[in-house]
């Protein structure tokens, strides 16, 4: 499979990462990819005979929901793969980690999968950070890293800027929470940005949430500043997560460190201050949870107790109007007594009115006994008051009391929170030493291994070659013993040779003599009969240049015949022209005569010489001979042509 030269030819915003025509499977810690063509139901069920995509087990040969499957099982090996990497690494992984970067590309495709495209023409386009905007919505956590990623310099486009976001927040082990804000607001904020089967719609979701909430183990060291997330952010190496025949144990084996060693303390030692580290982390979560918690309740004492003083002061109001009303209806009851008391009536009462005083009298002691009956409830009242007050007073001293503990318990959190954060920087500190003291010994111990492995390849090449060298010396020995005696051979075989040498030689003297004076008369002879080839060759070319130039003859007749028609049609022509031309004013003309461009200060008039038309100097940017005048003149384009055809016809007549 060619897939990255495939995800390499793709379009940066286009860019998809599904394998619609493969089935993705987990087994054990190996992603399997299957074709969908090797499915068995493909043999059973041809597509012809498909009629309902509601069929159960045709389900599965839907592309979005294949989609949705590939994506969460690449996304559990890449998160699995950063895991172990970042246990084997102390924890602390940088951007130029592989696997880290295949995560924040696949978590790219999740998050734009089923993404609406824009409606219209003019319509705008949904993008991803629009969507990771509504975080700030839903939690004001949010609200300083998307201000902090709007700000950022280097990052120009929306998807940059998405794709600082999800960084930041992966530093800050915060990105499981806000995904999980996301995928539980889904129904009310994403049904604008995203199809109905997309995978942050789905029940897929919050097992992409589950996988973010495990990368809260590892701490990333990234340098927003420093990458390029406008461009596209490269390819995904799938070697790295699928089966390969050759390599069964894809896990290299690394070197064996005994507890002993100081790299086995130390690296014990880095574990325990990690766990340290995360119980820190753990603890600060907790710490700052209750301090929210602390922050709600102060603030919802200081509003009851607020709303319990403003009743104090409207009891108090109260209470002294009504006791200014007690104080005034007291003042007019003595009053009365006293006039009554002071000043007896003495009312000369006929007979007939007995009746109307019984009333009277009746009436003024019914109204005493309601002033009596009004003043006890006054009273009364006066007294409830007064004990709401007293009560009043109490609650609000214990709730000023419960805040002043509050305070100090916030204080003390506050303090204790401070010291544990200046905890956790040290021992980060420590941490980041420890964690590059390691790195060293690791490389280190490599390279020792490398030069170990090297030298034991060294000398086991060196034993091999000096046996081999022991062999090749008695094999020698053996072949010297041979070669004397066959040299002693060779010796009287040599003087015989030599013998029949002398006699052979004098034979090719005279066999030599004889072939050399041959060799002179077949030269002789080759000589003549080239000689005799090129003279046909000569006669033959004469005869056809010959013919030739006969035929030139006759074509050259004819084409004379057609020039001398073509230049008395063209004298005929340009007479007619010249009849008809007459100089133009340069009043009358406003455009020129063929581009019909208006003249203006930088674009001039020129006449033409010819057919005295005016022209800009574009149109008559030609000089040509004419009879009316002795040196070249400025003529127009039309005219250009048919003077030169005019010229060029009438030296062949």
């Amino acid at each position: 499979m060619m897939l990255n030269k495939w995800m390499q030819n793709l379009d940066p915003y286009s860019q998809e990462l599904y394998l619609c025509n493969f089935r993705v499977s987990v087994e054990g810690e190996w992603l399997c990819l299957r074709e969908i063509t090797d499915d068995p139901l493909s043999d059973i069920f041809p597509p012809q005979c498909i009629t309902s995509p509601d069929l159960p087990f045709l389900l599965d040969r839907d592309p979005v929901l294949i989609e949705r499957r590939n994506l969460v099982n690449i996304s559990k090996l890449i998160v699995k793969e950063l895991i172990e990497n970042s246990l084997k690494n102390g924890r602390m992984l940088d951007s130029d980690h592989a696997p880290l970067q295949h995560f924040f590309i696949v978590l790219e495709h999740v998050l734009r999968h089923g993404l609406r495209p824009k409606k219209g023409l003019l319509g705008p386009k949904k993008e991803l950070w629009d969507i990771l905007q509504i975080v700030e919505k839903l939690t004001q956590d949010a609200k300083e890293l998307t201000n902090s990623i709007r700000d950022l310099p280097t990052v120009k486009t929306q998807m940059g800027r998405a794709r600082a976001w999800l960084r930041v927040a992966l530093m800050q082990k915060k990105l499981a929470d806000y995904l999980k804000i996301l995928v539980d607001n889904r129904d009310e904020e994403l049904v604008d940005y995203f199809e109905p089967d997309a995978l942050m719609m789905s029940d897929e979701a919050i097992v992409i949430v589950g996988l973010m909430v495990g990368l809260n183990v590892i701490d990333c060291n990234l340098c927003i500043k420093e990458e390029d997330l406008d461009s596209q952010q490269g390819v995904i190496d799938f070697s790295l997560y699928l089966r390969s025949s050759h390599h069964p144990n894809h896990h290299l084996q690394g070197t064996v460190s005994c507890p002993d060693s100081p790299l086995g303390l130390e690296s014990e030692n880095m574990n325990v201050v990690l766990d340290q580290k995360n119980y820190i982390e753990e603890l600060n979560c907790h710490l700052k949870a209750t301090v929210a918690n602390l922050e709600s309740k102060v603030e919802t004492l200081t509003t009851s107790n607020t709303l319990i003083k403003e009743e104090l002061d409207m009891a108090k109001t109260s209470l002294a109007t009504l006791k200014e009303e007690n104080q005034f209806l007291k003042n007019q009851l003595i009053k009365q007594e006293e006039s009554k008391e002071s000043e007896p009536v003495i009312i000369d009462i006929p007979a007939g009115d007995t009746d109307a005083l019984k009333q009277f009298a009746e009436n003024e002691k019914k109204q005493r006994i309601e002033a009596e009956k009004e003043l006890h409830l006054q009273m009364s009242l006066k007294a409830e008051m007064e004990v709401a007050m007293k009560l009043l007073e109490k609650e609000s001293r214990e709730k000023q009391e419960n805040i002043v503990s509050l305070r100090k318990q916030l204080d003390d959190i506050k303090t204790i929170n401070l010291e544990m954060y200046k905890k956790l920087q040290e021992n980060e500190s420590s941490l980041k030493h420890k964690s590059e003291f390691v790195s060293k010994l690791e490389s280190k111990n490599i390279t020792l291994t490398e030069a170990l492995k090297k030298t034991e390849e060294v000398s086991k090449k060196n034993e091999e070659d000096k046996k081999k060298l022991s062999e090749s010396i008695l094999r020698y020995h053996d072949q010297i013993a041979a070669q004397t005696t066959n040299i002693a051979k060779l010796k009287e075989e040599l003087i015989n040779e030599q013998q029949s040498k002398c006699l052979l030689e004098a034979r090719l003297s005279k066999v030599g003599n004889q072939t050399i004076r041959l060799d002179e008369e077949i030269v002789q002879l080759k000589a003549m009969s080239h000689e005799y080839v090129l003279l046909q060759e000569e006669h033959h070319r004469l005869k056809d240049k010959y013919q030739g130039q006969e035929r030139a003859l006759e074509e050259l007749a004819g084409q004379l015949k057609k020039e001398i028609l073509k230049s008395n049609d063209l004298e005929e022509a340009a007479n007619s022209t010249l009849a008809q031309a007459h100089w133009e004013q340069d009043k009358e003309v406003a455009n020129c005569k063929k581009c019909e461009k208006e003249f203006s200060l930088t674009r001039r008039k020129h006449h033409c010489r010819n057919c005295g038309g005016i022209f800009c100097a574009l149109c008559s940017d030609n000089t040509m001979m004419l009879p009316s005048s002795a040196k070249p003149v400025r003529v127009c384009d039309d005219c250009n042509l048919v003077l030169v055809e005019r010229y060029s016809v009438v030296p062949n007549n």
